[in-house]
């Protein structure tokens, strides 16, 4: 006898979500002071949820605007905390995915959510933007919305990167907004081709944070912004040192300052870039003009780690309390492991700074100090992967 699998759905879902909002909407309200426009046009209609990932707090924002509970993809980090992710699962029962990675099981679980009549939510993106702009995402969301046959709504959440940048951790107080800024019908999604519907939700989740307007002002403005850039313009590959509003080169001295309106000015000198989007777009490029061969026996970075084995659905075992780890040109060093990057299947950073490695079936988890910059590692790994496809062309780089 074939045993009948259990909802996904639970009745204490919907009682859950109503309590806890009457929690998160004072405080969303206090903390963030943003704007919530609700989404009127709801009815008793089921969604696909679509959003642009900003801050931590996304998720909130998104479910404040709907009625009734929401069930959001969420990576693995989130499902190994032990009785926390036990309590999590029972309370909210979001779904696990993987993050960069074609998560077979996460599709399967959407499709059985959507025919229970639920609700659901992801970030295309996958990831928070370190520099403002809504970064790139897999086409891989096409065929999902095509499975699902669900009308897709579209939110946009604006001045998330002003209050709250990914690089940081303190929260200003500016304007923000969150509102859905468009519906796709199930008629519509069948009329457009892939690429069509693809561009359709590109243009509906871009926000450029670095080209909006307001102020989001804070005595230490530009403090950790070292994790999200590691290429000086003036001496390349360099470590920097935040303290307050300005941030430093520790190679040469270069200084910049972080005003109120997200732009960047340089100190005692010039600074050749207005936004950290203009300085990221910069360091992106650099990196893929980077020769990596030159880098095999002496290494770009060196760090200083915990390493954790992330074990899916259970905890996270301590393998290294604090060992040195190293970024070469095809391979991560940490403690005696040695990682080549052909080993790897996927690279990611979780939350403001820590970096995932997927090998072998394994889950590495690399954190660092407060400074630690996570990207990098990221970045130069996808350089390297990119180099070996025979069309040469390869622009992702992670995130």
């Amino acid at each position: 006898m074939v045993k009948k699998k259990k909802k996904w759905m639970r009745p204490r879902h919907r009682v859950v979500r109503n309590l806890a909002y009457c929690i998160l909407r004072p405080y969303m309200a206090l903390r963030y002071g943003i704007r919530i426009e609700r989404f009127r046009e709801q009815g008793d209609r089921q969604y696909l949820v679509l959003f642009n990932h900003q801050t931590p707090f996304d998720q909130f924002f998104v479910g404040s605007c709907i009625r009734g509970p929401v069930y959001y993809l969420a990576s693995e980090d989130l499902f190994s905390k032990g009785w926390v992710s036990s309590l999590i699962r029972y309370l909210v029962a979001p779904i696990p995915i993987k993050k960069q990675t074609t998560d077979v099981s996460a599709v399967l679980n959407c499709i059985r959510v959507a025919r229970e009549g639920a609700t659901i939510a992801l970030a295309p993106e996958g990831n928070r933007t370190y520099s403002g702009k809504t970064r790139p995402f897999k086409a891989s969301i096409v065929p999902l919305i095509r499975k699902l046959k669900l009308p897709v709504v579209v939110f946009r959440i604006e001045g998330g990167y002003g209050a709250e940048p990914r690089w940081s951790n303190v929260i200003r107080h500016g304007p923000m907004r969150v509102y859905a800024a468009r519906v796709i019908e199930p008629e519509t999604v069948a009329a457009l081709n892939d690429e069509a519907l693809y561009a359709e939700l590109v243009d509906a989740l871009a926000v450029d944070e670095s080209t909006s307007g307001g102020l989001y002002p804070h005595k230490r403005a530009a403090e950790y912004l070292e994790r999200a850039v590691y290429v000086c313009p003036h001496c390349g590959l360099a470590a920097f040192r935040s303290e307050g509003d300005r941030i430093t080169c520790q190679t040469c001295g270069l200084q910049a300052r972080y005003l109120p309106d997200k732009t960047l000015v340089g100190v005692g000198g010039e600074f050749p870039f207005r936004t950290v989007a203009d300085w990221y777009d910069y360091q992106e490029d650099f990196v893929r003009g980077l020769d990596l061969s030159v880098w095999l026996d002496t290494p770009l970075f060196r760090d200083t780690v915990c390493l954790r084995e992330v074990v899916l659905n259970r905890r996270k075992k301590v393998l290294f309390r604090e060992t040195e780890s190293a970024l070469w040109g095809d391979r991560i060093t940490v403690g005696d492991k040695v990682i080549p990057f052909d080993a790897i299947s996927t690279a990611a950073v979780l939350g403001r700074n820590k970096l995932n490695l997927y090998v072998d079936g394994k889950v590495y988890q690399f954190k660092g100090d407060r400074r630690f910059n996570a990207l990098k590692y990221v970045n130069i790994y996808y350089h390297h992967q990119n180099q070996k496809e025979v069309d040469r062309n390869g622009e992702f780089l992670g995130l």
